[in-house]
């Protein structure tokens, strides 16, 4: 049996005078997964996220939303999801607890059920023991936790996390992956847009990468990377002659190769012959990444 859908989208295009910011669009999300949205800024995401919950129609094309078409029944799918905007739109004069106080409300939660709700967010977030402090006095982590706490406050069946990361420090970064990753472990349906290679790989089961409004690429990580670069990358470092001989070596025998910084990737190294091998001389090996797919598709840098 085929599963269950939380998200479909077909052909959904959105254009802002000449820019493409989506043009397209076919995508599907299961119930129960994870699908990392990937791509850099400007490839589309925030406005795919931002037309799933009808702040922007598109100019054409079919969405639907736990079984609603969207826009004509957002406000029912909007009750069964859970958003976690890119910027913080927190109301600072407010505590903790009451900023989830007032989100219990708008999505209907049952007043003899509030209390307990607010309560299971703030432990989920570990903001307990900020439940009374207000929101202006929060760092950065701790506001982000309470954004995504917001948006699950009354338990979705759905979750929209865009770029739930962005400009956090790695610790804090960490934090919040282990929340995410606690909701996914938990069967909660997740679609969370990001341009953090490792937050796609380590958080989602299926990882869509989109550039120029385009869908490039879809599937789990692991199968992404063997149809695009292989298990392993051999980088080869030298002045710029140099790296234009191995690029040059390496194409001629059918690699595909990547600019890192100061050097060269040799994708798919596991294949490379021995003949080539000798030409290119010695490489330090490491494994190959999502990054690599996507600059083998697109030629961009995620970033």
């Amino acid at each position: 049996m085929p599963a269950e859908l939380a998200i479909t989208i077909r052909g959904v295009a959105k254009h802002y005078g000449e820019i493409r910011a989506v043009d397209g669009l076919d995508l599907d999300v299961p119930m129960g997964t994870c699908l990392g949205l990937l791509g850099p800024n400007g490839a589309g995401k925030s406005t795919t996220m931002r037309m799933l919950t009808a702040q922007s129609i598109p100019d054409r094309g079919e969405i639907t939303v736990l079984g609603h078409p969207i826009p004509a029944e957002s406000k029912q799918a909007r009750i069964q999801m859970g958003v976690v905007p890119q910027m913080d739109n927190l109301d600072i004069e407010l505590t903790v607890r009451q900023n989830l106080s007032v989100f219990a409300r708008l999505y209907q939660v049952p007043r003899a059920q509030r209390r307990a709700a607010v309560d299971r967010a703030l432990a989920r977030s570990q903001l307990t023991e900020r439940a009374d402090t207000k929101t202006e006095k929060l760092s950065g982590g701790m506001r982000r936790r309470l954004l995504i706490a917001r948006g699950l406050v009354h338990e979705p069946r759905l979750v929209l996390l865009d770029e739930p990361t962005v400009g956090l420090d790695p610790q804090v970064r960490q934090e919040l992956w282990a929340l995410i990753d606690g909701l996914r472990s938990a069967g909660t349906t997740i679609l969370m847009s990001t341009h953090y290679i490792e937050e796609a790989e380590r958080l989602a089961d299926d990882v869509a990468v989109m550039s120029h409004g385009k869908l490039i690429a879809h599937g789990p990580p692991a199968t992404l990377l063997e149809a695009h670069a292989g298990r392993s990358a051999a980088e080869f470092y030298g002045p710029p002659p140099r790296l234009v001989e191995v690029e040059k070596l390496a194409k001629d025998a059918g690699f595909a190769t990547r600019r890192t910084g100061p050097s060269v990737s040799v994708l798919r190294a596991e294949d490379i012959p021995d003949s080539l091998a000798d030409a290119l001389g010695a490489g330090a090996m490491r494994a190959a990444n999502l990054e690599d797919v996507f600059v083998v598709l697109t030629g961009e840098e995620v970033a």
